[in-house]
């Protein structure tokens, strides 16, 4: 084992690195008064800062967390790095050579894991990049670059190399600069083969991939020739320094830009990031061969700091793909407290193309925020439904309401509750207002976790959440009210085949005995019944672990195990509950409603009149609609 560093050296590297300087490496620092600096605590999620840093202690911590210590400290917590690690990876920053007390110096086999492969991955950049420039094989690389405007200079400066097509080169150059074959396949570099290591990357594009300090952690292999039956790219596999979730290509690149600019914009592909940087949009980063995520976020949120003038620009292809890819954006939108945006080039050009074909400024104008993510959407959605009729725009706004009442600036939210209601071609703006305003008031009772789950696409009424406690009167089971919804849960805990996805959209308030509207929020917490339908086995595991007693553990248990009330159970018989449950809740809604409009008609403001009255219309037509076509209207 390697000695123990020098204590001096230790002092040495914590004088020589500033602790501001490294963690502003990781994070966007800002002035917190008293000669500190403060930001989003990389240790824990956070929506204001509560992370500090004093420089002149040299010292931080994070007064939401209580994580805190020195710069060694620090480097070790958020890289996952030894005590030793850390030191000797700021010692190289400083250019600090270490001394051991034991042993002398540090032999460069003993060092710590993480530093060998980054060590590795480092010297492995360089040489692609050197075969590349120099290797006469590597022309058809160069040509690549070169159509896609793309120059010498482009490709130095991203560190662009090239993998040779032979199977063993950068294995045995490595070996040469003391790796051993363990750390060759530890690193991703070289993958077994039936004589040893052989190179994971042949004949190539290569591109380095860094985390936000720099390191080169990863790569992305373009495919050149087509001989090679690989993939179109390649990524490096997920190792100890590299998990393609927690990565974004370019950001070692662009986070001095985006912290200074609160902006970032988000590519799909390593050229689109080059072509954006080199057209003066140097805040351009890109995914590493997985979709963006909760962890993509994590990293752009502590550069962002979250304030109210930040942007997250999306550029998607103009595809069905690339159109599910933003969508899928979406669902992550409201984690973030910037603004988020979305740009498709008319013509469906990716910012490569675009640069090439009609040059620099239409790709600084592409960037350029114009479409909110939510709008995008919402405009989705609405394309999915026939405007031209009543129960057609019902139902489009069931859907899109709940996503409007998840914008979290309310002045906002009135403004596209008002653009939806414009969409939709529903005159009464106020009635979409407050249908809006309604889930969001829901979805800050139940502590933030959303709007209450959104009708099915032909369920327009509303009704006040019936709180979801075990307690309440005796079930009288003779009552039919009780029998049906008793029925229906059932059936949801033992056949969820037959009742999903339509039951999913089922609201708490639908059932009115106490007990049975708990067991239904604890099916909407275990993931609903079309989780049963992909995993049966663990479904009622998570039913009964989300009922919030004992009683309503046992109420599940009973209704999972309780035969069902028809020996021939179908998707009819199925539909026939939903159907009865669905109409007694809608039923309920009128009767509520016709009382409202008759306080209203006794002198009331008569635009609320009017507005009762269209939405008692359309319950009425949607009654009718269960009345006539059963489960297909549901």
């Amino acid at each position: 084992m390697a000695g123990r560093i020098n204590d001096e050296d230790v002092k040495a590297v914590r004088d020589a690195v500033p602790i501001d300087a490294v963690v502003s490496e990781y994070l966007q620092l800002r002035n917190a008064g008293g000669g500190n600096l403060k930001g989003l605590c990389p240790f824990h999620d956070e929506k204001s800062p509560s992370f500090q840093v004093s420089p002149s202690k040299g010292l931080f911590h994070c007064f939401g967390c209580q994580e805190g210590g020195d710069t060694i400290t620090f480097v070790m917590k958020v890289d996952h790095l030894s005590f030793s690690e850390a030191v000797e990876r700021l010692a190289a920053q400083a250019g600090i050579t270490l001394r051991y007390e034991e042993g002398g110096y540090n032999p460069s086999h003993q060092r710590g894991e993480r530093i060998r492969l980054v060590e590795a991955h480092k010297i492995a950049a360089e040489w692609y990049a050197e075969q590349l420039a120099m290797s006469p094989e590597a022309e058809t690389g160069r040509i690549f670059l070169a159509e896609r405007g793309f120059d010498q200079a482009a490709a130095v400066h991203f560190g662009v190399g090239y993998s040779p097509q032979g199977w063993d080169h950068l294995t045995r150059y490595l070996r040469g600069k003391g790796f051993s074959d363990k750390e060759l396949l530890l690193s991703g570099l070289a993958q077994e083969g039936r004589r040893g290591p052989i190179d994971r990357f042949r004949g190539r594009l290569m591109w380095p991939i860094r985390d936000i300090g720099g390191d080169v952690v990863g790569f992305g292999a373009r495919k050149l020739y087509e001989a090679d039956n690989g993939p179109k790219y390649l990524n490096t596999p997920d190792t100890a320094i590299y998990k393609k979730s927690q990565v974004l290509y370019g950001i070692d690149l662009a986070k001095k830009e985006i912290a200074k600019s609160s902006r970032a914009v988000v590519v799909e592909g390593y050229t689109d990031v080059m072509a954006c940087h080199l057209a003066g949009v140097p805040t351009a980063i890109a995914t590493c061969g997985t979709a963006f995520g909760g962890d993509h976020i994590k990293i752009l949120r502590r550069l962002l700091m979250d304030n109210g003038s930040a942007r997250v620009i999306f550029t998607f292809d103009g595809d069905a793909a690339g159109q599910k890819a933003a969508l899928r954006a979406f669902e992550d939108d409201q984690k973030f407290a910037a603004e988020t945006y979305i740009a498709i080039a008319p013509d469906g050009m990716d910012p490569c193309e675009l640069r090439l074909a009609k040059g620099d400024e239409a790709v600084a104008d592409l960037v350029e925020p114009r479409t909110p993510l939510f709008e995008f959407a919402l405009r989705q959605i609405v394309a999915r439904y026939d405007l031209d009729t009543p129960a057609g725009r019902a139902a489009a706004l069931d859907e899109a309401a709940p996503i409007v009442a998840r914008i979290k600036n309310s002045g906002a939210q009135h403004e596209v509750a008002v653009q939806l209601a414009g969409m939709l071609g529903i005159l009464d703006t106020q009635f979409v207002v407050k249908r809006v305003a309604q889930l969001a008031r829901w979805a800050r009772d139940r502590g933030g976790k959303g709007p209450a789950p959104a009708r099915g696409p032909h369920q327009p009424y509303e009704a006040a959440p019936r709180p979801a406690g075990s307690t309440g009167p005796a079930l009288n089971l003779r009552n039919p009210v009780y029998a049906t919804e008793r029925e229906l849960l059932k059936l949801a805990l033992q056949r969820p085949e037959l009742v999903s996805p339509a039951f999913d959209a089922y609201g708490v308030d639908e059932f009115t005995a106490a007990p049975y509207a708990a067991v239904r929020q604890a099916i909407m917490e275990a993931g609903g019944a079309e989780y049963g339908v992909h995993d049966p086995q663990d479904y009622l595991v998570r039913v009964r672990e989300a009922a919030p007693d004992d009683a309503v553990r046992a109420m599940v248990t009973e209704l999972a195990v309780e035969a069902i009330m028809r020996r021939t159970v179908d998707e009819n018989y199925a539909g026939e509950q939903l159907v009865t449950v669905r109409r007694r809740a809608v039923e309920r809604r009128i009767r509520d409603i016709q009382s409202q409009m008759a306080r209203l008609s006794a002198g009331g403001d008569p635009a609320q009149l009017a507005a009762v009255q269209n939405e008692l219309w359309v319950l009425q037509q949607y009654d009718q609609a269960l009345r006539e076509h059963g489960a297909a209207a549901l």
